[in-house]
C-alpha cells in the first residue's frame, strides 16, 4: 500500500480532495463514496448497491423456472433411511 499526498481544494464553502482516476477505477468507485471516521484516520470505500435477496418462495419459483435438478444433493437418497 502506497501513501499519496493529496491537496485540499476549495469547493464553494467546503473543502475537498481529488482522487486519481486509477484509484477510482481500481476500487470501482462511481458517484458515491462512503466515509468512515476512525479514531486516527478517515477511511473511504465504494458504496456497493445491495442486491435484493430472494425469499424462500421466490428462490423455489426461480429454481422451478430454471428446471434445476438437485436430486443428487438429496440427503435422504441412498443413506439407508428408507430401509428403516
Amino acid at each position: 500500500m502506497r501513501a499519496a499526498e493529496l491537496c485540499i481544494t476549495k469547493i464553494g464553502n467546503s473543502r475537498g480532495i481529488r482522487l486519481p482516476a486509477r484509484i477510482l477505477k481500481r476500487y470501482r468507485i462511481g458517484k458515491v463514496v462512503l466515509m468512515e471516521e476512525r479514531p486516527d484516520e478517515i477511511a473511504l470505500r465504494p458504496k456497493r448497491s445491495e442486491k435484493k435477496r430472494l425469499s424462500w418462495k421466490e428462490t423455489f419459483l426461480e429454481m422451478a423456472r430454471e428446471k434445476e435438478d438437485w436430486s443428487e444433493w438429496d440427503a435422504a437418497a441412498g443413506d439407508g433411511l428408507s430401509d428403516l
